[in-house]
């Protein structure tokens, strides 16, 4: 019920009241009635703050895209979209991109991301309709979907032009001198797709490989694989250097998006041998999260058949005897499938070790929970009940320690899934297979599989495996994005490191702090480029790229108008109008006067 019926009715009820049925067959009687259900009235719509007067469309507002994408290929597109702000008549203009703030449109567009959804937020709450100009290419197209009633969506396209973009690349954070890796690229093409070119990979400008690649179709996206070599520049090995993707395509039209670098730490010497008598899902993911997840150059020997070995890199035949003495030198061994395949494990290396057991299995077992060990820490934030069954062997390990036992269903009868001793040397043994299936199921399943190997693998490794305090975590970084860090080996909350770009003189300061649950915290982005990093413990690479909208996307929203009516909510209240309340006054003091000449009260 609208607050003008509502006051209607009080004021009606309250000069019943006051004068009675019979009263008002009176004429005079019923002129101060009236006046009486006007005062009433009036004064009841204060209370309530009626409208006074009827709504009025509220002044529009206008957002104007202003990523780097806005400019890609030339600025004619720029231009227009400044010409659809203009033509929009609207009362405010706004800038959106990686912020939201007014500003002068003739100033060339410098954003790094194009996120919608804070000015989409601030239009909500102050009720304005928002003509949105904007390419298409928007972070959160879903913002989209909630504008305000009366909104218009107004999307420019891109002159369609041939463009090949190097989106991606997946390498190993830490290798070998000489060993042979996978690099993965995936190259991304604009709107007219792209002519067939080359795709080239160089480790600190030394070429390493080139591999040809057919067209595109538009906006079609490839993931080339290449086997290289990555050997140090400086010939021995021994530090960070970059890694770079570079694609080559006849009429490409953006060469801003061609390059893609990345940081590997090339080693003199493997700071961990891997070693598998029957490889399948489980060894190969512990040795990923070996070399990526902790960065510990790592070389690996797969037994194929019965004496024959195969580096796991490049697939090149090798020894037994050769494996045999890669495992007796190496820093840490990790042996899967049949340890006794070498004899005594023991006997057979001399430094930490993790035995990986898939003898014959006991059943499905669940993981339950994590007692007290020296790999705790590192699994506090695993939900042992999203995670899916393992294949316990039938003949429980033993240790010092326990770091996970498992449950078989609903039973109270348990197993360690994890054992280790400490003395005379640190050894692991994981006496169960199927842990894939962690990794498989994605989440924070994937992510205590990630917890559980690189808590074992730390321990072994003693913290040796990376003396630094803190190092970058994202192996591809941007302009624009947050940079992550990770910390390593150093117990302090704190760290503090410097930041030396190539090809300049200034040196920038930064810290850090982790708090005590946390191994892992952002800092502000930075300008493309390639930095030098030093902090305790040694120097990394951080390399960051140009923004990502300088890479050729396919428009994700498309025009519209919101449809909608504005709320009552938008009319002038009658509590801002001062003649509301001088006319209360005087029909009060109007009927007092007429009651007094009639002789009432």
């Amino acid at each position: 019920m609208s607050p003008w019926l509502l006051a209607i009715v009080a004021g009606l009820i309250v000069a019943l009241i006051q004068y009675g049925p019979r009263e008002l067959r009176n004429a005079s009687s019923l002129i101060t009635a009236t006046l009486r259900v006007g005062a009433v009235a009036l004064v009841t719509a204060l209370l309530l703050d009626a409208p006074a007067g009827f709504a009025k469309p509220a002044p529009t507002w206008a957002a104007l895209d202003a990523s780097l994408s806005m400019t890609r290929g030339d600025s004619a597109l720029w231009r227009a979209a400044r010409d659809s702000v203009r033509r929009a008549g609207a009362d405010s203009t706004f800038l959106f991109g990686d912020s939201v703030r007014r500003a002068d449109t003739s100033v060339a567009p410098h954003d790094q991301a194009s996120v919608l959804r804070p000015v989409v937020e601030r239009a909500l709450s102050a009720g304005h309709p928002l003509v949105v100009v904007t390419d298409g290419e928007i972070d959160d197209p879903d913002a989209a979907q909630v504008l305000p009633p009366g909104s218009r969506l107004i999307v420019l396209t891109h002159q369609p032009r041939r463009d090949v973009a190097v989106a991606s690349i997946e390498a190993p954070r830490a290798v070998v001198s000489g060993d042979t890796a996978e690099v993965r690229v995936g190259l991304a093409a604009g709107a007219l797709g792209s002519r067939p070119g080359g795709l080239s990979l160089t480790l600190d400008g030394v070429a390493l490989a080139k591999q040809q690649f057919d067209s595109l179709p538009p906006f079609g996206e490839r993931v080339l694989t290449v086997k290289v070599k990555l050997e140090s520049a400086g010939g021995g090995g021994g530090g960070p250097e970059v890694l770079r993707a570079v694609a080559v395509a006849a009429d490409d039209a953006e060469p801003r998006n061609d390059t893609l670098a990345v940081a590997v730490d090339v080693s003199r010497a493997a700071s961990a041998v891997f070693v598998s008598t029957s490889p399948d899902f489980d060894a190969r993911y512990a040795l990923a999260v070996l070399r990526g997840s902790l960065g510990i150059p790592t070389r690996g020997y797969w037994k194929v058949a019965p004496g024959e070995w195969r580096n796991e890199g490049s697939f090149s035949p090798v020894t037994e005897s050769e494996v045999r003495q890669a495992l007796r030198d190496a820093p840490v061994a990790v042996i899967h499938g049949d340890t006794s395949s070498f004899g005594d494990p023991r006997r057979a290396t001399s430094g930490p070790l993790a035995l990986i057991v898939t003898a014959s299995a006991d059943g499905e077992w669940y993981p339950a929970a994590a007692p007290s060990s020296p790999i705790a820490p590192a699994l506090s934030g695993v939900v042992w009940d999203s995670l899916p069954p393992v294949a316990e062997a039938v003949q429980a390990p033993t240790g010092s320690w326990t770091g996970v036992e498992t449950r078989r269903g609903r039973g109270e009868e348990r197993k360690p899934l994890v054992v280790g001793t400490d003395s005379p040397r640190r050894v692991a043994v994981v006496a169960a297979a199927g842990l894939w299936r962690w990794r498989f199921r994605g989440g924070v399943a994937a992510d205590a599989f990630t917890a559980f190997w690189g808590g074992i693998f730390d321990w072994l490794a003693a913290e040796r495996a990376d003396r630094r305090a803190a190092v970058p975590d994202d192996r591809v970084v941007h302009a624009g994005e947050p940079v992550r860090w990770r910390r390593g080996s150093a117990s302090d909350s704190v760290v503090s490191l410097t930041l030396r770009q190539r090809g300049g003189a200034r040196v920038d300061s930064l810290t850090l702090k982790f708090p005590s649950s946390t191994n892992v915290v952002e800092s502000k982005p930075l300008a493309a480029g390639i930095y030098d990093v030093t902090t305790q413990g040694g120097k990394s690479l951080l390399a960051v790229n140009a923004s990502r909208e300088w890479l050729p996307r396919a428009p994700r929203v498309s025009a519209a108008r919101q449809r909608g009516a504005l709320s009552a909510d938008t009319a002038p209240r009658l509590r801002g109008a001062g003649w509301a309340y001088a006319l209360a006054i005087l029909m009060l003091c109007a009927e007092w006067l007429l009651r007094r000449r009639r002789g009432m009260r």
